[in-house]
């Protein structure tokens, strides 16, 4: 019943929008509100791409001139029906958005906003100048428009269908970002390393984002083409592409309200100063920077706290009953490292070490700073590849696999230094961590199928669980950067759980933790050993790896020195001169006679 009030609501407020348009009966007011629908369109999946994932485009003009363009070419030199062309049109601009997507894989930040501002120019010149194909500046004539009935659409209609249109796109957006993909968007934005090593396949991430913004783009340029039944390059402009931008940030990026917001308000400004282009432009580009620097969350973000609700209520426990179980427990070796060694330069952090992990204990990874035990961690799972050496994990090598690939096998981690997604809640850290697990795809979270709402239910009653299992159930709903520092490392741990972790990396665990919270965290890895998880820790607090280690590593300089059990380890001369050091005077008296001091 919950989940269908936001659709009814939005079904109400199409309706009441095409009952009061058709009271206008002015084809300038009904061309105004056509171009919200359209500029709406165009926001809306740009806010995917800006305000969710964070990946910078400029070069939406060259999207919305792929949907113009497609349409045009395919009505008029072809006997394609004119819904049939529009459809085409968005998977044209679809294919687009690929294309602009793959110099993602490499660059980032304000180079990817210039890689995608070079896609928006060459699109520019090319329908100006190749005028056999696009028109140029005469553009394409007799482009077919929409039909009702065998007749095209009256001014009334186009905006009926934008009104729909722009519905329909709300709503499926809507579901697609509030799902797991829209969580997997928004880690992209905080951290692709901490993404990548929850399970969310990154690059895949990014093409989605892109495509997104691609295809309500080209539909919103086929629209446009379609209502005109003529287009040329004066429409595909430098200027688009930043009036495009500037909807999502001034309306608030990263709100499903802030596109709408942007949308309205900019539009009449734009109708109202359509007598002074100059005028248009400056007032653009100071309303870019305004919201940036001074309005970073927009119109929508400036006012959100007067609607923001007081804060969610606790979880009750019950909500999170059930097993606790996670990993499948048993004996026998779970990891086999052997002889590996990473090179950087002339630095070898990693010199032919071997060791063997089994099921069930809890191990520890120890030795002076500089000992090369962060980078094996890194090795184990994927951010750093060895230079020689096998990696084999339930007998599979994974040396270089991707990150997100040794996540899916059940190799989960923390990291030395945190890694969380801080301005997202508790909880959805923890159903972050499920990403993996998850297996709704792409357009069932789309449509939001029953499939998906169930999967969706599922991942978030066992995140309960998980915080309910490190202590923090009771701040599910807070922002994870607001925490103190101890718990911000019990969340971290928490969204490595929910990975289903058979083998669990931490790095340094207890790296600030006070001597209270450093004794309840030997507890609470005693307990996540106890539900089936084996342990690989690195950390340089002795009195935690004495009391909860079962299997000791030592490392030196990259090269293993000592392993065995803690007492075993804690007294083996070698680890003791790793650790202390050789007293000099008796390292002199050692010398053999005749060599120099």
């Amino acid at each position: 019943m919950k989940h269908g009030r936001h659709p009814l609501a939005v079904l109400l407020a199409a309706a009441a929008l095409i009952g009061i348009t058709s009271l206008f009966g002015n084809d300038y007011y009904l061309r105004i509100v056509f171009m919200m629908c359209v500029y709406y369109l165009c926001a809306a999946g740009m806010n995917v791409l800006v305000g969710y994932a964070g990946q910078k485009s400029l070069g939406q003009a060259g999207l919305f001139a792929a949907g113009a363009y497609a349409v045009a070419l395919l009505t008029t030199r072809t006997e394609m029906n004119p819904w049939l062309a529009l459809v085409a049109a968005a998977a044209i601009s679809g294919v687009c958005g690929v294309l602009i997507a793959l110099p993602s894989l490499r660059v980032k930040g304000p180079y990817l906003a210039m890689v995608t501002l070079a896609f928006g120019i060459v699109v520019e010149k090319l329908v100006g100048e190749w005028t056999d194909v696009f028109g140029g500046a005469q553009g394409i004539y007799g482009i077919k428009a929409l039909t009702w009935n065998g007749q095209p659409l009256t001014s009334e209609q186009w905006v009926w269908l934008g009104i729909a249109l722009c519905a329909v796109t709300h709503l499926l957006l809507r579901n697609l970002v509030q799902g797991r993909f829209g969580r997997a968007l928004l880690s992209l934005q905080a951290d692709e390393i901490a993404s990548a090593s929850v399970g969310v396949r990154v690059y895949r991430a990014k093409v989605i984002a892109f495509v997104v913004a691609a295809v309500t783009c080209g539909i919103a340029g086929a629209l446009v083409a379609q209502q005109n039944q003529y287009i040329n390059s004066d429409f595909i402009t430098f200027h688009l592409s930043i009036f495009i931008l500037l909807l999502v940030l001034f309306g608030g990026a990263g709100s499903m309200y802030g596109p709408l917001v942007g949308t309205v308000i900019l539009t009449v400004v734009d109708a109202a100063l359509a007598r002074w282009p100059s005028a248009q432009h400056f007032l653009y580009g100071f309303l870019l920077l305004f919201a940036l620097y001074v309005m970073p969350g927009g119109v929508v973000g400036l006012f959100s706290k007067w609607f923001r609700r007081s804060g969610d209520a606790p979880e009750a426990p019950g909500a999170a009953t059930g097993s606790t179980r996670i990993g499948p427990g048993g004996s026998g070796e779970l990891l086999v490292v052997q002889g590996v060694t990473k090179n950087f330069g002339g630095v070898k952090p990693a010199q032919d070490v071997s060791f063997r992990l089994q099921r069930g204990h809890i191990h520890a990874l120890i030795g002076p700073n500089g000992a090369g035990k962060s980078t094996m961690i890194n090795m184990l799972t994927g951010l750093i590849d060895p230079t020689e050496g096998s990696i084999r994990f339930l007998d599979q090598e994974v040396s270089g696999r991707a990150v997100h690939s040794i996540c899916c096998m059940g190799m989960g981690r923390t990291f030395q230094n945190l890694r969380l997604f801080t301005d997202l809640s508790v909880l959805d850290n923890v159903m972050l961590g499920r990403h993996s697990r998850m297996t709704n795809g792409f357009f069932a979270s789309l449509v939001s199928l029953p499939s998906a709402r169930k999967q969706e239910a599922a991942t978030r009653a066992r995140a309960l669980q998980l915080l309910e299992l490190v202590g923090l159930l009771h701040l599910a709903h807070q922002p994870a950067g607001s925490l103190p520092y101890g718990l911000q490392r019990r969340v971290e741990l928490a969204r490595a759980l929910a990975t289903e972790p058979q083998l669990l990396l931490l790095d340094e665990p207890a790296a600030g933790l006070n001597p209270q919270e450093t004794t309840e965290l030997g507890q609470l890895l005693i307990r996540i050993g106890k539900c089936g998880v084996t342990i690989l820790m690195v950390e340089h607090h002795m009195d935690l790896v004495m009391s909860v280690s079962d299997h000791v590593i030592v490392l030196d300089y990259g090269i293993k020195i000592a392993e065995g059990r803690p007492a075993e380890v804690q007294a083996n001369p070698r680890v003791v001169e790793a650790y202390l050091g050789v007293d000099e005077p008796e390292a002199l008296l050692t010398e053999p006679e005749g060599q120099p001091c």
